[in-house]
């Protein structure tokens, strides 16, 4: 049994080194300065003004210093009040094209907002280049041999005013030596843009122009980066989706350059994506891709594809995809129907992806079906809990068993108490005679561990639990409990500093973990049964910071452990006397320890006359 207790705390320190050590309660939720001007957004060209200090990035992203938000509320407002601008509507996407250099400079997020209120702005994916959180878009051509192609500061001509799923918008521009340069847009109901690049050659000579096309962004805006949770640059290369690169590996190499054709390249937060997919059906060029530092935190991911010839009368075409919004999976997977190779993997699984899509699949099901992700997550847990109950029955008969052996467990421990090996060897046979596994009660815990595991990265991951209530308090599952001890549960208007954010769900958490230590069998060694003792409290100032819904999913979980084992020590009597007894006996064994260790000669108290 002891053995048995060993094994089991070690696993759960393991799954707290395994999730919890970098989601520190400092770091993992740091409390923006204001909230967030949108979601992960760059820059390309320098910055109106001085940047303000780089703050640490919060879950989300978005700007953090106060003069940084206002500058981009500033900035935003001139650059989108200049004119020259292509409306963008669509279900998933509103902004505006840029005709001053044919840029996609200027895209909200239709069905995501910036907070919980209602009245709460659409997230903000992409902002014009100048401006602190400048992220856009762009395609374009290099010409070579002296061929003046559309640049910069190129004025585009457009055959329409407003970008929709049912109405195309082409751009046009012609320069002096007969060579017209087309870029026509067309948009979907979520987040994809295509766009496909036409040069036409009405000279009498062939030209050559080198296409490009490329995503622009500042890390000012970047979502926190950790061993969980990628966030940074992230690209297809031959199939193979890497999340090798962040923001500071480009910028120390300068340049980045993957191995292979590129199926898609762009950067990624936790919940958002801008990334350009080329074309390479039908025998299209498949271009090659790579990652470059442009500044301070200034970084571009590029396509690059060769040289292309235009004959005399002939026109060249290619096309781009461009993905900006936010990481649904099932668009992602839609997308993947459409062509797109692993697009649902800018989504960092990680490598129990194989468990972790099916609890995300099951969690989503739930969810539709009662319209409350905090009831489906309970929902999840009974449907663990019924699926690992027989498991939980022959863990205690197991245990019945281990108790029936105790005292023949004693006998041995006493007989060798002066040779471990020797004892070691005569327990194990004693083991194997009686035919007791002494293991079998770790099973539930390392079933149990992998759930946990993969629902924690469901809930972090998955811009589906974002913004999702519970019920009461619990406003969004995806967040940590926002009601703590120390400001009164919210009556006080101070917010706590992290590590001492214990909230309701935290004390539940503790309470019900300690109500279910003190239903199992207590260890036989004191120093473990002060370890047990403390560890419901431990979890709960390890696991406050944690999201909501994954602290109801462990409290559920330990509710029904607790009818569990109520109901299975009703169907095996004799564990539960055996147990009492037990404890019995080990309270004795410590207070005549503890009565030996007391120094000699202590006097005694008088007795009162």
């Amino acid at each position: 049994m002891e053995n048995q207790r060993n094994v089991i705390l070690a696993m759960v320190l393991m799954a707290l080194m395994l999730i919890g050590w970098d989601v520190g309660m400092r770091y993992y939720y740091p409390a923006p300065a204001k909230p967030a001007a949108g979601a992960a957004a760059s820059s390309g060209a320098a910055p109106a003004a001085a940047p303000a200090a780089k703050l640490k990035p919060t879950r989300e992203g978005g700007l953090q210093a106060p003069a940084d938000v206002a500058l981009e509320k500033q900035d935003l407002v001139q650059a989108l009040a200049a004119g020259h601008r292509i409306a963008i509507d669509a279900p998933g996407l509103k902004g505006t094209i840029n005709l001053l250099g044919g840029l996609v400079d200027d895209l909200t997020l239709a069905r995501h907002r910036e907070a919980l209120d209602k009245a709460s702005p659409p997230v903000r994916l992409f902002s014009p280049a100048g401006t602190p959180a400048q992220h856009y878009a762009q395609v374009g051509w290099i010409g070579q041999n002296g061929v003046a192609a559309p640049g910069p500061d190129t004025m585009w001509q457009a055959d329409g005013t407003k970008l929709t799923p049912a109405t195309p918008v082409t751009l046009r521009w012609t320069n002096t030596t007969g060579q017209t340069f087309a870029i026509r847009y067309a948009i979907d109901a979520n987040y994809m843009i295509t766009l496909t690049q036409s040069v036409s050659n009405a000279a009498s000579a062939p030209v050559a122009v080198k296409p490009f096309a490329l995503v622009n962004r500042t890390d000012r805006t970047a979502s926190l980066d950790t061993w969980t949770v990628h966030s940074g640059p992230i690209a297809a290369f031959d199939g193979s989706v890497t999340f090798d690169n962040n923001y500071a590996d480009v910028k120390t190499a300068g340049t980045v350059s993957p191995a292979g054709s590129a199926n898609w390249i762009g950067f990624t937060d936790i919940y958002w994506l801008s990334a350009l997919i080329p074309d390479t059906a039908g025998g299209a060029v498949k271009p090659q891709g790579d990652f470059r530092s442009l500044g301070p935190d200034i970084f571009r991911a590029d396509l690059i594809y060769p040289v292309a010839t235009v004959a005399p009368g002939q026109t060249a075409t290619q096309t781009v995809r461009l993905f900006a919004g936010a990481k649904e999976n099932n668009v992602l997977e839609a997308y993947e129907k459409q062509g797109v190779t692993n697009l649902s993997l800018s989504i960092d699984w990680g490598w129990f992806r194989w468990f972790e899509k099916p609890i995300f699949w099951l969690l989503d099901s739930l969810f539709r079906a009662v319209h409350n992700f905090g009831v489906a997550i309970i929902l999840l847990t009974l449907i663990v809990r019924g699926m690992m109950f027989p498991v939980a029955q022959r863990q205690f008969s197991s245990m019945a068993a281990m108790r029936a052996i105790q005292p023949k467990l004693k006998v041995i421990q006493e007989r060798f108490k002066d040779d471990k090996q020797k004892q070691q060897q005569e327990i194990m046979a004693l083991y194997k005679a009686e035919g007791v596994n002494p293991l079998a009660g770790c099973l539930p815990i390392f079933l149990q561990i992998p759930v946990f595991f993969a629902l924690y990265k469901v809930l972090v991951l998955t811009i589906e639990m974002r913004h999702q209530p519970f019920f009461g308090w619990i406003k969004d599952l995806s967040a940590p409990d926002p009601l703590h001890v120390l400001n009164l549960f919210g009556l006080l208007s101070f917010t706590p500093p992290e590590f001492l954010g214990i909230g309701v769900l935290a004390i539940l958490l503790g309470v019900t973990m300690w109500a279910q230590f003190k239903l199992q069998p207590a260890a036989m060694d004191p120093s473990q049964q002060q370890v047990m003792a403390l560890m419901p409290w431990m979890m709960m100032f390890v696991m406050a910071p944690f999201a909501a819904g994954l602290l109801i999913y462990w409290i559920t979980s330990n509710i029904l452990t607790i009818a569990q084992q109520k109901y299975l020590y009703s169907r095996h009597p004799q564990l539960k006397a055996q147990a009492s007894k037990d404890q019995l006996d080990i309270d004795r064994s410590v207070a005549r320890d503890q009565k030996a260790q007391a120094p000699k000669g202590t006097p005694r108290k008088p007795k009162a006359r």
